[in-house]
C-alpha cells in the first residue's frame, strides 16, 4: 500500500470531471460547502469544458487529472461527479505520475474505474467517498465529517447506522480484510480484463442506482459465476437506490436476491450500508484493512488504521 499524505487545515483541494461534465450552479453551490470549512479550491480545466455529455474528450479529461496528481499546490483531488465515461481515462493515464507524486484521490459511482485502477496499478490507497454533487440537494454533516477524519488521519473509523438508515444484518459473524469495491455496473465491466478486481481474502463492498430488480439479479449473478464471492470474507452492500420493478413484478426484495445469490457463503453479509447513492456516503479507503462485525445489535466496519500518512 502506498498512502498518500494526510490533509491539514486549509488543504487545497483539485476538483476535476473525469466523466459527465458538471453544470455551472450545481458546482458553485456545492464548491461553497468546502469554501465555507476552510478548504481552498483550484478548479480543473474540465469543469469548464463539454463534449456531448461528457466534460472534455478522454484526453483532456486524463489530463486534467494528471496535472492535478503533478500540481504540488494540490493536496487532494476531488471529483465533482460521476456519470459515464471514465473508462475511456483509464488506458490514458499516467501511472509512473501518480505512484511518484501520491495523493488522495476520490469519487465514487463511474469514478469506480479510476479509483481500482490507479490502486491496482500504483498501489496507491483511493477513497470512495462524497463527491460535490452528493451535496447538490443540501449540506449532509455526516458525509463531510467523515469525509474531513478520514483524510486527515483520524484512527479507528467506525462506520455504523445512522438514526434514519438502518444496516441490515443478512448473515452474522466477523471478518478482517482489504476493502475493495464500489459501483456494481463498473466491477462487472472489468470482468474479463487485466483490470479485473481480484477478491481473494477481501471485505467486498458493492453499490448501485436506477436498476430494475432483475438486472441486480443477473448482474449479482454474474458475478458469483465469474468466482468473485468464491473467497471472500465479507460482503458489504450499500445503499441501492431508484430500484425499478417491472410489470408483472420481479418478486424478491434486494435483501433476498442478495440471500439467494449468495446462498452457501458462511460470511457475514450486510446491506443497506452507509455508502453508494444515498444521503449517506461514508468515505471508504479502497485496499485498506477493515473489520466487518455484525454478531451483536449494532452491526459495523471499522477502518484498521489511517490510510493517509
Amino acid at each position: 500500500m502506498l498512502k498518500p499524505p494526510k490533509l491539514n487545515a486549509g488543504a487545497t483541494l483539485g476538483i476535476v470531471c473525469p466523466s459527465y461534465y458538471i453544470d455551472k450552479k450545481i458546482y458553485q453551490r456545492t464548491a461553497q460547502y468546502f469554501t465555507q470549512n476552510g478548504f481552498r479550491i483550484i478548479e480543473g480545466r474540465t469543469l469548464n469544458l463539454r463534449n456531448n455529455l461528457y466534460a472534455g474528450t478522454p484526453e483532456e479529461r486524463a489530463s486534467d487529472v494528471i496535472d492535478f496528481f503533478r500540481n504540488p499546490e494540490v493536496d487532494a483531488i476531488v471529483c465533482a461527479r460521476g456519470g459515464y465515461g471514465a473508462n475511456r481515462v483509464v488506458p490514458l493515464l499516467d501511472y509512473n505520475v501518480i505512484k511518484n507524486s501520491p495523493k488522495i484521490f476520490i469519487g465514487f459511482s463511474d469514478i469506480t474505474a479510476l479509483l481500482l485502477s490507479i490502486t491496482q496499478k500504483t498501489g496507491l490507497v483511493t477513497f470512495h467517498g462524497p463527491m460535490l454533487t452528493s451535496y447538490k440537494n443540501g449540506f449532509v454533516e455526516y458525509n463531510f465529517k467523515h469525509f474531513v477524519d478520514i483524510l486527515c488521519g483520524k484512527q479507528l473509523q467506525v462506520i455504523k447506522s445512522q438514526s434514519d438508515q438502518e444496516i441490515k444484518v443478512l448473515k452474522h459473524g466477523k471478518a478482517t480484510g482489504a476493502l475493495w469495491g464500489g459501483n456494481l455496473c463498473l466491477l462487472i465491466n472489468r470482468l474479463g480484463t487485466s483490470g479485473q478486481l481480484k477478491t481473494d481474502g477481501c471485505i467486498l463492498f458493492i453499490e448501485d442506482t436506477g436498476e430494475h430488480f432483475y438486472r441486480l439479479d443477473r448482474m449479482l449473478y454474474h458475478l458469483k459465476e465469474a468466482g468473485t464471492f468464491d473467497n471472500i470474507e465479507g460482503l458489504v452492500i450499500g445503499e441501492m437506490t431508484d430500484l425499478k420493478d417491472t410489470d408483472p413484478p420481479f418478486g424478491y426484495s434486494i435483501d433476498e436476491i442478495v440471500l439467494d445469490v449468495c446462498e452457501g457463503l458462511d460470511i457475514p453479509i450486510i446491506t443497506n450500508f452507509p455508502c453508494g447513492h444515498g444521503k449517506y456516503q461514508a468515505t471508504l479507503p479502497i485496499s485498506m484493512p477493515v473489520e466487518l462485525k455484525t454478531d451483536n445489535d449494532e452491526p459495523m466496519v471499522t477502518v484498521l488504521q489511517s490510510p493517509v500518512l
